[in-house]
């Protein structure tokens, strides 16, 4: 079977007229079953997949160098069953990969793995304390797909779909890992209600700390739950400024949407999991989107 997933470099220039946004360049990993979450860190891009074995590690110039094995065996995919599930991933205030599982199904989903990037150790963590708290605070269909850290907490989103038409933002602790049962919770709705034919869903997030901006990566899927795939329709950049005075908000909707295939054609088609930073200031962000 052939799988592929591709990266996509953009541009985004944020001025006070407005968003001009330029896409790079397109390159495609053939032999990697999937991609769900990515992150950037000391030059080195850091891959996973909902159903992959291994983290994938690329350098700066996107060739693949090495990879992190969390799942040992002779098995490149592991099967829908009992994969995982691993559709976040964020880098820790101490500087390690966190790689979380959606929870959309107990208990394979509930799982997570911290990675030195560095010694390339990996060790799992149990999250089922946690994420029984979320679906206890309103989150009747956990599936977690996007995960990032803010100064002072961390953000995960569990995405909707057209069965719950409810994307959250869920405002915790930096470390809720270490004490579960303790750990502030905030769930927040997050919508644009632009496309009306299929559900908006996050698919991914990452934090510009200099200016201050969540963006989120959305894609529309016709799909009623959360463990079933379907037909992709389109994906989408969402940008909300100034995300940290937000925390406490009952509801939050984007405050500019970028349509990636009116972009670029390239786009279509393309459902887009995932967005890290690779350069930044105040007005400038260079992007690389992972798609599946």
């Amino acid at each position: 079977m052939y799988f592929r997933f591709s990266l996509i470099g953009l541009l985004l220039f944020i001025t006070s007229c407005g968003t001009n946004e330029l896409l790079e360049e397109v390159v495609e990993f053939p032999s990697y079953p999937s991609a769900s979450g990515i992150e950037y860190q000391n030059k080195k891009f850091f891959v996973i997949g909902d159903d992959a074995t291994h983290v994938l590690i690329l350098d700066s110039s996107l060739k693949a160098i090495d990879s992190i094995t969390i799942y040992p065996g002779n098995e490149r995919k592991i099967p829908k069953a009992i994969k995982p599930d691993l559709e976040a991933a964020a880098i820790t205030v101490s500087g390690q990969l966190l790689l979380l599982g959606s929870g959309s199904k107990s208990p394979q989903r509930n799982v997570g793995w911290f990675i030195d990037p560095t010694s390339k150790n990996a060790d799992s963590i149990r999250l089922d304390t946690f994420y029984q708290r979320l679906q206890l605070n309103g989150i009747k269909e956990l599936n977690v797909e996007g995960a990032t850290a803010i100064p002072g907490s961390f953000i995960l989103a569990s995405r909707g779909s057209k069965g719950y038409p409810k994307n959250h933002l869920i405002f915790t602790d930096t470390r809720f890992w270490v004490k579960q049962s303790l750990a502030q919770i905030t769930t927040i709705l997050t919508s644009s209600g632009t496309d009306s034919s299929f559900f908006s869903g996050v698919s991914g997030l990452a934090y510009a700390k200099k200016s201050d901006r969540l963006l989120l990566t959305v894609s529309t899927e016709d799909t009623r739950n959360s463990m079933d795939d379907g037909a992709i329709g389109k994906s989408y950049l969402w940008i909300i400024n100034n995300i940290s005075s937000k925390k406490r908000w009952k509801a939050i909707n984007p405050d500019k949407i970028i349509d990636l295939e009116s972009l670029d054609p390239k786009f279509k088609g393309q459902k887009i999991e995932s967005v890290c930073i690779t350069k930044e200031t105040s007005d400038f962000l260079q992007l690389v989107l992972a798609a599946d």
